[in-house]
């Protein structure tokens, strides 16, 4: 579970931005919240603001940091740049660090875990967890200088430390090496999903063609969707390295064969084979005959419009963190589909019963129909403004203003009370 998220000097951000999913009046809506020990966390944020204000760049800070704490062992060669976008509208930030940190709990424990770096190298990293609710050192790094809290792990941290570069995380590499509080803490940020849009679909397939649950859910969202969609079925397609497509060029099949003989040398004789595999996804809608007979009518995929494709592409994304307790970050979430269905996945998060595993999500949308207090609390609704003078943006929530309960809050959000909207003159003459 996700408590609070900062960072700074990233992309239109050039000082520190704050998301937190601590939930600020508690007596409100109180059944949809998520509860740990004594805090009150938020299942769902919304994140509004004005084309180009920089609301994408929130999930963008988000998912960045986590690709790179998941990956940075792997990706940071020798000679590799450290993968941040500092604030580039003045003439000082392009110099200055890019931070993050992120604050979450993860099988019952609670950690902080933050690092800063420059474009060229790693300057501050640190980790603290709570095993027993009181706050302990993991370590703490300076540049190429390393704290360790004392205990058995001191002299395995200490050895790590020695393999990693400059522009590599600690973090990373513990985990790689097996340090046993990293790799717990580091199972949070491997729960973490982010929604691309409906051309996640065929790799989604794929990676699910063996889940009939996550198959079940694309049909059943689609279902839901209420476009004519009576049934789905999928169509599996596992094809043999020597059964290769004819007009595979002559190069990639040779590579593939080897491939297939390297991994079925390395398997001590167990049977080993390279696999293509196709999966095809058709849907079957009610359609009368010439005598007037209902059928269902075969579509291929593709067929379907845009948002059936989407909300078929969100379905196992949802699922996957309702399941999992995990994070799933999307942007433009109201993008291709419907207001209702909208509220259809914000409500899969919002309710304890489809939502059992504490799940969250992080959206950014323009769709104002949820700025509504029975569907979100004023707590879950974020905003971000650019100022037009320096050109950064800025994150706040709407709980930061005062009013009563009564309250229109869409009326006052497109009225500017708020602020995060286009500074535009809608004349009454048109021409």
């Amino acid at each position: 579970m996700l408590v609070e998220f900062k960072f700074s000097n990233y992309r239109s951000f050039r000082d520190e931005a704050i998301l937190s999913m601590e939930a600020v009046n508690v007596s409100k809506s109180k059944d949809s919240l998520i509860t740990y020990n004594s805090l009150y966390l938020l299942p769902s944020v919304a994140i509004y603001g004005k084309n180009g204000g920089g609301k994408s760049n929130v999930i963008r800070a988000f998912w960045l940091a986590v690709q790179f704490v998941r990956n940075a062992q792997r990706t940071q060669h020798a000679n590799a740049g450290v993968p941040v976008s500092p604030f580039l509208l003045n003439d000082y930030s392009k110099e200055r660090v890019t931070s993050f940190e992120f604050t979450y709990i993860w099988e019952g424990i609670k950690y902080i875990y933050g690092f800063s770096s420059t474009q060229k190298e790693v300057t501050r990293e640190y980790l603290y967890y709570f095993p027993k609710k009181k706050e302990a050192l993991v370590f703490d790094r300076i540049g190429q200088s390393f704290i360790f809290r004392t205990g058995t792990e001191k002299k395995k941290r200490e050895l790590i430390s020695q393999a990693v570069a400059s522009n590599q995380l600690f973090f990373a590499v513990a985990c790689t090496m097996n340090e046993r509080i990293c790799v717990d803490a580091m199972g949070w940020f491997n729960n973490i999903t982010f929604s691309r849009g409906y051309t996640d679909i065929p790799a989604q397939l794929l990676a699910y063609s063996e889940d009939p649950h996550m198959l079940q859910a694309i049909s059943d969202y689609a279902k839901a969707a209420d476009v004519g969609i009576q049934d789905m079925k999928f169509d599996i397609k596992s094809t043999g390295i020597e059964q290769m497509p004819n007009n595979l060029p002559e190069g990639i099949k040779q590579a593939l064969m080897q491939f297939a003989q390297a991994l079925a040398e390395s398997s001590e004789g167990a049977e080993a084979k390279l696999k293509m595999e196709e999966v095809h996804a058709s849907t079957y809608h009610r359609g009368v005959d010439k005598t007037g007979v209902q059928h269902h009518y075969q579509l291929a995929l593709e067929d379907e419009s845009d948002g059936t494709r989407r909300i078929m592409s969100l379905a196992p994304m949802v699922e996957k963190a309702l399941r999992s307790g995990g994070v799933l970050l999307v942007d433009e979430l109201e993008k291709e589909i419907h207001p209702l269905l909208m509220q259809f996945v914000i409500s899969k998060f919002q309710n304890p019963k489809t939502n059992p595993n504490n799940a969250q999500m992080i959206f950014t949308t323009h769709n104002t129909d949820i700025l509504d207090m029975d569907i979100m609390r004023k707590d879950q609704l974020y905003f971000v403004d650019k100022d037009d003078e320096d050109g950064s943006s800025t994150l706040y929530s709407i709980a930061d203003f005062f009013g009563n309960k009564s309250e229109n809050i869409r009326k006052g959000y497109l009225l500017g009370k708020y602020g995060a909207i286009p500074n535009i003159d809608i004349g009454d003459d048109w021409e």
